[in-house]
């Protein structure tokens, strides 16, 4: 029964979240970030409740006049700052309610997740407490109903035999003192609750407790709104005892059981408070599960980086709390951006949407971390950089970085080597293959690799090709010079080399060569001992501007093996090596590459008819990297 209605709310919640990515984007879908939605809400209504209690009178005389003028005066301020109050307060409880179903559905209850289910019901109580303590404290009407049928509830219990009640006999048992309890009470659970969320996210790892900044506004303004279409007002006047309150507006979000506490029998209402309690304090252990394995083993790549996972963990729950950097954004199946390929090992996928893990993809061993689940030891390689030193996943946002030209070398006839220094003496930390996009006065971008290794970062090489009538690379041909200021985004892109034992195919067009240049230096750096062998293709001869650079590697590194080739040398030129595509020849030698990992670097229209005969030849898609690029911004990398 159980598990058919967490599927029926699972199904359900999976096709509004489909709903919701196609209207708003999978990074701003609200669903994905109830939990940083509710710390939000609490700080909104501990900050107008803060402004409220300023100027609150707590005494039994002066409690409803001070709200009365507050709502009524300062031009208005006041009656919305009330409104946006009382409406966050209903908003936080309907989104910590629809926070723990989605949880249920999901069956994210289980195992180790007990503690983090268990004190979010105990948060949802105290908000609930705090709630209704809010009622009482404008001592209108609906206060009057609200105090007196709390504490008549309340009186049911053993050890109070109607005690709380009499103080609502006669006007004058309600003192002052009643209510700075009240107001202490609404002070305190509200702070034990702040202490709670904490815990609660403990955890979680990396929890977020902010959501994005347009789900923030969204949230704000649509509390705005409600606050200027339907303003908060005190109900039936000023509370009095003599009289029964009658017609009375219920906030059925917070107020939902107190008709309950005339129509049923005390012990009931009790009864049906206890049982629900018990029945979600006890949801993790129901209904019973054997146990068995309490660990698994998990190893990521790049860098073989061995973690344990706990039954039922997600591989990304797992990476976080070994204290990975991976990359993520919704952790819920919606985003595609955590994807990574099993390489042994059986997983669950979990739930995930259509759009963010296609069926092809499933079929060539690929997940999405934030919802698989290993069923056993499992082996995966995560499509992200690996930076600093081996065997740490790592994978730190890009950011703006100013630089200044510090030298310039011309490398060849339409080649430029760049060499830059950053402000501050700062340094940067990427990943051999990856690059940066210089962002020019306009906001306009131009992609170029690094051409150094990640040991070598005090200055930043590149290799700049002359595109004509490119603005960028005109610049630098004619008028830059040493101490020009260039400002650029990065580190960007996945073109790095991966941990395996296969041996290792390059193949570079023209300035292609850099990213494969820092490749191969870092790998000599860190001993990197599999067979590599470098395919690189230019027009003329004149274009192979480091050749002399690789032949020294040749010589020192004996896995190591360079190949030239030519496509425009013309049948009376002297070149003596080989001829044609590049990636041709590197066909001709290699026709089955069903054992290779093959990295190609060059434009689009070289790796776009390169790509498929790597694949016709036997290479499996996982094992083939590319890098393209195209004169001006360039495309995707």
């Amino acid at each position: 029964m159980m598990h058919a209605l967490q599927r029926l709310l699972r199904a359900g919640f999976m096709q509004v979240e489909a709903l919701f990515n196609r209207a708003f984007g999978d990074k701003l879908n609200p669903l994905y970030h109830l939990g940083a939605t509710i710390f939000l809400l609490f700080w909104i209504v501990g900050a107008t409740g803060l402004v409220l209690y300023a100027f609150f009178d707590t005494s039994v005389d002066g409690a409803y006049l001070s709200v009365q003028a507050l709502t009524s005066g300062a031009w208005g301020i006041g009656g919305a700052l009330r409104s946006v109050h009382r409406y966050a307060s209903d908003a936080m409880v309907a989104t910590m309610a629809v926070h723990a179903l989605r949880y249920f559905a999901f069956d994210r209850l289980r195992g180790f997740r007990w503690f983090s289910w268990v004190s979010g019901v105990a948060l949802i109580w105290l908000v609930y407490a705090a709630g209704v303590n809010g009622y009482m404290l404008p001592w209108d009407r609906l206060a009057q109903f609200v105090t007196q049928a709390s504490f008549e509830w309340m009186d049911w219990l053993p050890g109070f035999g109607g005690t709380l009640i009499r103080n609502f006999i006669v006007p004058a048992s309600v003192s002052n003192r009643l209510f700075s309890l009240l107001v202490f009470i609404h002070i305190g659970v509200p702070l034990v609750a702040l202490l709670v969320m904490w815990v609660h996210v403990q955890r979680v790892p990396k929890a977020q407790t902010q959501p994005p900044r347009p789900i923030a506004l969204a949230v704000v303004a649509m509390l705005l709104v409600l606050a200027v279409l339907q303003p908060v007002a005190s109900q039936g006047g000023a509370a009095d005892l003599a009289i029964t309150p009658t017609n009375l507006q219920l906030d059925w979000f917070l107020l939902a059981l107190y008709p309950l506490i005339y129509a049923w029998p005390l012990s009931m209402v009790w009864a049906l408070v206890a049982a629900g309690s018990v029945l979600l304090l006890a949801m993790p252990w129901l209904p019973p599960r054997r146990a068995g394995r309490k660990e698994l083993h998990l190893t990521m790549h790049p860098g073989a980086v061995p973690v344990s996972a706990r039954v039922g963990e997600t591989l990304l729950e797992a990476g976080l709390r070994a204290g990975l950097t991976l990359p993520y954004d919704c952790r819920a199946g919606g985003c595609g951006r955590c994807l990574c390929t099993v390489l042994n090992g059986q997983i669950d996928p979990g739930p995930y949407q259509p759009a963010a893990l296609t069926d092809a993809m499933r079929a060539n061993g690929q997940a999405l971390m934030c919802c698989a689940v290993a069923l056993d030891d499992v082996e995966i390689e995560v499509d992200v950089a690996t930076l600093g030193e081996p065997g740490k996943v790592d994978a730190p946002p890009p950011r703006r970085w100013r630089s200044v030209v510090q030298g310039m070398e011309r490398l060849a006839d339409d080649v430029m080597g760049l060499h830059l220094a950053l402000a501050d003496g700062e340094r940067i930390a990427f990943a051999a293959g990856q690059y940066i996009e210089i962002v020019l006065d306009d906001g306009q971008r131009r992609a170029f690799s690094f051409a150094n290794p990640p040991g070598s970062n005090a200055t930043i090489e590149l290799h700049v090709r002359r595109i004509p009538g490119g603005r960028f690379t005109t610049q630098v041909f004619t008028t830059m010079k040493p101490g020009d200021p260039i400002e650029f985004e990065g580190p960007l892109g996945h073109f790095v080399l991966r941990d395996s034992d296969r041996p290792i195919l390059f193949v570079a067009g023209a300035t292609g060569f850099a990213p494969v240049k820092s490749i191969l230096e870092d790998a000599f750096a860190r001993g990197v001992q599999r067979p590599m062998q470098l395919y690189w293709g230019v027009r003329d001869a004149r274009e192979l501007y480091a050749s002399e650079l690789v032949r020294s590697w040749e010589r020192e590194h004996a896995h190591f093996n360079f190949v030239p080739v030519v496509s425009e040398a013309a049948p009376t030129d002297p070149w003596p090596g080989r001829r044609g595509n590049v990636h041709e020849a590197m066909l001709a030698d290699h026709p089955d590459l069903s054992g290779f990992e093959v990295y190609a670097c060059g434009s689009v229209q070289m790796v776009q008819s390169a790509v498929p005969d790597f694949m016709a030849h036997g290479l499996g898609e996982p094992y083939c990297f590319t890098d393209a690029f195209a004169p001006a911004r360039g495309v995707p990398r």
